[in-house]
């Protein structure tokens, strides 16, 4: 309940004027519809008792009718101007919502980073943000003003009719609803989780089925995951059906207490009616109000059956969605003199060092290689120096400043890391290339594809317009991996970090990368994890890590 009771004060710091609207409509739509039922149910009974009486004509019928009329125009007006504020006002606050999650998903750290799969993002975008509208529409305006209502109902009952049939009303309603809902909560909380939960698995295996829909087929798979997904699609129907029946349930029990409210309303009027306590008409007075405010507590249908997808889906959100950080230092110094003494790093997740007590310097213009076996630590250090991965012990500067004390957007304009795994997404060249650098110009990009030397092999497609399926689809792996590095030299960094670079390509190529990625940057400082013997002959000197 607390994550819930986050996200409505996050929805409510967005959108508090329309919020407050919202809700002030929505009280006097409810107070409105008991107003009208409870004054029409009077204004009928007490005009045929003065038709009985002989009185008829002496009987006011227009002012009545006149506040009847404006009773049921104000309600319907009030319901159009709620349903217009608060689905404005939750839509809008959600898309921020979106917004700050996905920036919490870009700010996050990096091994945490690399631990969420494409398809749990996705889910927190769009199922737990789209899930969270009800927190507002369906729980916490409904119920506060269904109690406010119901609160006036019954200082206005007391005063018209009398304590008992009053506090029969607002008891009932107040009391009665409040066992069903949390009856009903303890019973579909559980289920409405597990829906969810089953949903994303699905989503999830979709989406695998999907993007790895090529290597299922060679591997002769494609069959069995699509089983697998319509294994989960099933569960989650199954499931579905489950929660569904829950809510029915609810409903009725919903509907039985306001039948039984209303019943014992009428009883007490009745009766009070016949010891002569007060005239018949307040009788239905007082029944038609009780069965008006039925609708005080029809969304906790809904709401009780959402309650758990709900607070799952704000447990999760709050988790991953954007904080405003601690300001840090601005970085300062020369920026191009990196520093690394008596270091031990650990590999993400364990305690265990990969190396312990390394110490080396890169300075500007020099290249320096990484070498050793795999799992030496190579690329866990390319990682700790652009910032990525902790340094356990020791000290790792960068212009005479500690790595740790940069500030996010200096380090990225300093350091400029290539990894193994590097990501394309579909689009043109020239925009997959903007994304390090969006103010580059045409001759820029050209320069840059010339010093990965894919200069000939772009012009002979459709230029810096040739496009690119998800993934890099359309270029080969040495041509991917080359693009790659170009939209890393754009950053044009002081320090640039190369993991394995010429993975993949012939040595006349190799070498001529290398020569070119000095060319275009000709004052940076280079440290390379080499696997190859081309890239620890091009460096200046080689550090073993072994």
């Amino acid at each position: 309940m607390k994550a819930l009771w986050r996200i409505f004060r996050l929805i409510l710091r967005e959108q508090p004027t329309s919020l407050w609207r919202g809700a002030a409509l929505s009280f006097v739509v409810l107070a409105m519809g008991a107003a009208l039922l409870g004054l029409s149910g009077w204004f009928i009974t007490a005009a045929a008792a003065a038709g009985l009486a002989g009185t008829g004509a002496v009987f006011d019928v227009f002012r009545p009718s006149a506040m009847v009329r404006f009773l049921a125009l104000g309600r319907a007006a009030g319901r159009y101007g709620e349903r217009v504020l608060t689905h404005d006002a939750t839509l809008r606050a959600l898309e921020s919502l979106r917004v700050r999650l996905l920036g919490g998903f870009v700010a996050a750290s990096y091994d945490r980073m690399i631990r969420t799969r494409g398809a749990q993002a996705l889910n927190r975008l769009t199922a737990d943000i789209d899930v969270l509208d009800g927190v507002v529409l369906r729980l916490v305006l409904p119920v506060l003003a269904g109690v406010l209502v119901q609160a006036a109902v019954f200082v206005v009952l007391w005063a018209l009719i009398g304590l008992s049939v009053a506090l029969w009303i607002f008891a009932g309603y107040v009391l009665g609803s409040a066992a069903i809902f949390l009856y009903a909560t303890r019973k579909t909380a559980s289920l409405s989780r597990r829906t969810e939960a089953a949903a994303q698995a699905f989503r999830s295996r979709l989406i695998d089925l999907i993007r790895g829909r090529r290597d299922l087929a060679v591997q002769g798979r494609l069959i069995a995951q699509a089983d697998f997904a319509v294994t989960a699609d099933s569960r989650r129907r199954a499931l579905q059906v489950q929660q569904d029946r829950a809510e029915r349930l609810t409903g009725a029990a919903l509907q039985m207490l306001g039948t039984l409210v209303a019943g014992g309303t009428l009883w007490l009027g009745m009766t009070k009616a016949q010891a002569g306590e007060f005239a018949p008409a307040f009788a239905a007075l007082g029944f038609f109000a009780a069965l008006a405010l039925a609708e005080t507590i029809a969304s906790l249908r809904r709401a009780a059956s959402d309650l758990g997808r709900m607070a799952e889906a704000a447990r999760r959100v709050s988790r991953d969605i954007k904080v405003s950080p601690a300001e840090r230092p601005v970085s300062a110094g020369a920026g191009g003199y990196l520093n690394i003494h008596g270091v031990r790093l650990t590999r993400p997740l364990s305690s265990v060092p990969v190396f312990d007590d390394l110490t080396l310097t890169v300075g500007p213009r020099e290249t320096v290689a990484l070498t050793g076996p795999s799992g030496s630590g190579k690329s866990t250090l390319l990682l700790s120096v652009a910032g990525l991965h902790p340094v356990a012990a020791g000290m790792m500067t960068l212009g005479g400043l500690p790595v740790a004390d940069w500030d996010e957007p200096s380090l990225r304009d300093t350091v400029a890391l290539l990894p193994q795994r590097s990501a394309l997404m579909g689009g043109t060249i020239a925009e997959a290339l903007r994304l390090a650098a969006p103010e580059s110009d045409d001759t820029t990009l050209w320069q840059v594809l010339d010093a990965v030397q894919l200069l000939d092999v772009i012009e002979a497609r459709d230029g810096l317009q040739t496009m690119l399926g998800a993934r890099g689809e359309g270029l080969s792996g040495g041509e991917a991996r080359r693009l790659v590095l170009a939209r890393v030299l754009l950053r044009r960094p002081k320090v640039l970090l190369l993991d394995e670079p010429t993975e993949g390509l012939d040595e006349t190529t190799a070498q001529a990368v290398l020569e070119g990625v000095r060319r275009f940057l000709p004052d940076a400082g280079i440290l390379i994890a080499a696997h190859r013997r081309i890239e620890t002959a091009f460096a200046d000197r080689t550090v073993s890590l072994i």
